[in-house]
């Protein structure tokens, strides 16, 4: 028989199959690499730890850096294409990414809305100067406001309540100025803060025992306080060990930098004023309100100051005053006044809070304390003994962004007898950041529900779980002022409430709710802001900001490159920002803030690499003015 040519069909059968075989492991393999290194691409929590890293700063605190990869590349260029394909409107100044120049070295401490040189063109009566007075456009700095040379970063809480650095704040002014009443001190290269003020020479502390022994400040049932014309916050400041949270205000340069003394210690502060305008707060916010020789002419102008106080007080709550015109026999030489003046004043601060309704609880030394009733049921009726003030017809008391004072007296919601608490009681601290609030169970709120209020505490706290891991220092001191530029009613604070930071919680003007009274309700603080304007602050004062979905708020509303600006000149050098947002939205502010010498990344949403929401993670970089620069 004869043999088979190896070149015959039999011969190459099973050649064919092989190859067949082959091909086939092949395509699946090539498949298998190729999702592979799709979901290694896509997963972004995988890739944080080469690209963001933590080192240590000056002080000591950890820092959080970003890096460049080895090609010169940012991580998050190798990653899904994030770019816009689809367009939404933005209205900004150009798609082509600019660079920021920085601002003159005199601008370091510059507040666009509390400019002193602008306020020299408005009225002195009442203060109108010191309100805010914002540029116009035309007048916007496109530049990044400097930090001193030398800036170093703070200390941190607690050891920044008592000591800051001289550099970073270069006034020694108030040093000289108020020495006898040691409310700062010059110690070589820092600042101390005894604590002192001007009534109270013993300390914050011994003074705040002694408003203790008057009213309890321990039981939990004070927990917010707003200190008009605060000096250096040195009130507030001591009265966060006993769990309470204070809102301080001074106005711009009434003593040199004394709110920026007050964030650079790690203590809330606002520049502010009572003046004409309401202050940004909603009514019946605070459980305590304090003046400490404030110098606020509360008898004159028809009582329209402790007509605002009275406002913002809670139902209850007490307003605390010491200085002219208390204990007036003691000090009147002191205060170079006539008895006769001292005594008229006094006289009439009390007539004024007895038509207000509010009771004096008592008069002990250089302290008096008034409270204010639970409730309008008696003031109503005593309108037909006192003609001034009546009360509001308008029940639009918690509108406070632009709105004019009045001289009548804020309507509290009404109850059903003499013992209810108008508005709803409170709950004690702690319980109270996570009761509902009276403005939600009482459906004050349209549209906000209890079940929404508990599934929005449920959120924030998966939110802040995975915010620790991108960002570990979050939780370990490196961060203590905090601001939420978004801040609904608040979860995000009540998150982060075991740590040792406090949120400035800010409600954006316009809002489809005005959530800031809720968040008051919690036991927490906050203020109305516009964002199309600049916030009442010096430059550098907060270290981290948490921005959710601002800029879709407001990206038909203004230029949202001078709202990136007025976040980089807020933040501290090496301060950390979150934005939350959609790719479009995020994909421009990276390429915004690259211009401003920030680093940043976009991460997953919590829930995964499908959720079309997601989070830039971005530092801004550490750089200072320099000593040659032209003036």
């Amino acid at each position: 028989m004869a043999k088979e040519q190896s070149g015959s069909p039999k011969a190459r059968q099973p050649v064919f199959q092989r190859m067949r075989v082959t091909l086939t492991i092949g395509v699946i393999g090539l498949c298998v690499a190729s999702y592979i290194l799709g979901a290694w691409q896509g997963t972004s929590t995988t890739s944080i730890h080469p690209s963001i890293i933590y080192t240590k700063s000056q002080c000591g605190e950890s820092i959080l850096r970003t890096s460049s990869n080895s090609s010169g590349r940012s991580s998050s260029d190798a990653r899904l294409d994030f770019q816009a394909h689809h367009q939404v409107s933005f209205n900004e100044s150009s798609l082509v990414a600019e660079k920021f120049p920085p601002c003159q070295l005199k601008y370091s401490e510059y507040t666009p809305c509390q400019d002193p040189r602008r306020a020299r063109k408005f009225p002195k009566t009442m203060m109108q100067y010191r309100e805010r007075h914002c540029p116009r456009k035309e007048e916007l700095f496109r530049c990044l406001i400097p930090a001193p040379p030398n800036y170093k970063n703070p200390f941190k809480w607690p050891q920044c309540r008592d000591f800051a650095w001289y550099d970073n704040i270069p006034h020694r002014e108030l040093s000289i100025e108020k020495a006898v009443q040691n409310w700062i001190q010059v110690e070589g290269k820092r600042f101390r803060f005894p604590g002192g003020g001007t009534m109270f020479p013993h300390g914050a502390d011994a003074y705040i025992d002694d408003i203790n022994a008057l009213i309890s400040l321990t039981d939990g049932n004070i927990r917010t306080a707003l200190d008009t014309g605060c000096g250096v916050a040195s009130w507030g400041a001591y009265l966060i060990k006993r769990n309470i949270i204070t809102m301080s205000f001074a106005p711009r340069d009434s003593h040199e930098a004394q709110v920026q003394f007050a964030l650079e210690r790690g203590v809330p502060a606002m520049i502010g004023v009572i003046s004409t305008e309401r202050i940004p707060y909603p009514a019946r916010s605070f459980d305590m309100a304090h003046c400490s020789r404030c110098l606020i002419p509360w008898n004159k102008f028809d009582g329209i100051y402790l007509i605002e106080v009275d406002r913002v007080l809670r139902p209850g709550g007490y307003w605390i005053l010491s200085g002219p015109p208390i204990h007036w026999k003691k000090y009147f030489k002191g205060w170079e006044r006539t008895e006769e003046d001292l005594k008229q004043e006094q006289d009439e601060i009390e007539d004024l809070a007895k038509r207000l309704c509010w009771k004096k609880v008592v008069e002990k030394d250089d302290l008096a304390i008034w409270q204010k009733p639970i409730n309008h049921i008696e003031c109503v009726n005593s309108r037909k003994i006192y003609e001034t003030p009546q009360i509001c017809k308008s029940n639009d008391v918690d509108s406070a962004w632009y709105k004019k004072m009045e001289t009548c007296i804020s309507p509290l919601p009404d109850v059903n007898s003499e013992d209810e608490v108008a508005g709803g009681a409170l709950e004690k601290w702690p319980k109270r950041a996570f009761a509902v609030p009276p403005r939600i169970s009482r459906g004050s709120v349209s549209g906000l529900t209890t079940e929404i209020f508990q599934e929005d505490n449920k959120v924030w706290a998966e939110r802040v779980d995975y915010y620790k891991k991108l960002i570990p220092p979050l939780t370990k001191g490196r961060y203590r002022n905090v601001m939420d530029m978004n801040a609904g009613m608040g979860g995000f604070a009540a998150a982060l409430m075991k740590y040792p930071l406090w949120v400035m919680n800010v409600v954006p003007s316009g809002s489809a709710h005005d959530t800031l009274g809720i968040i008051y309700e919690r036991g927490f603080i906050g203020t109305y802001q516009d964002w199309c304007e600049a916030f009442s602050t010096y430059p550098r004062t907060y270290d981290f900001i948490h921005a959710d979905k601002i800029f879709s708020f407001y990206q038909d509303r203004c230029d949202v490159t001078y709202i990136l600006l007025e976040m980089d000149r807020i933040l501290r050098p090496e301060g950390t920002v979150i934005f939350r947002d959609t790719v479009e939205v995020l994909v421009k502010i990276q390429s915004i803030t690259e211009g401003m010498r920030w680093k940043s990344q976009i991460m997953d949403h919590e829930s995964g690499p499908f959720n079309a929401e997601k989070i830039l993670v971005a530092v801004k970089t550490y750089w200072t003015g320099q000593p040659t620069q032209k003036q």
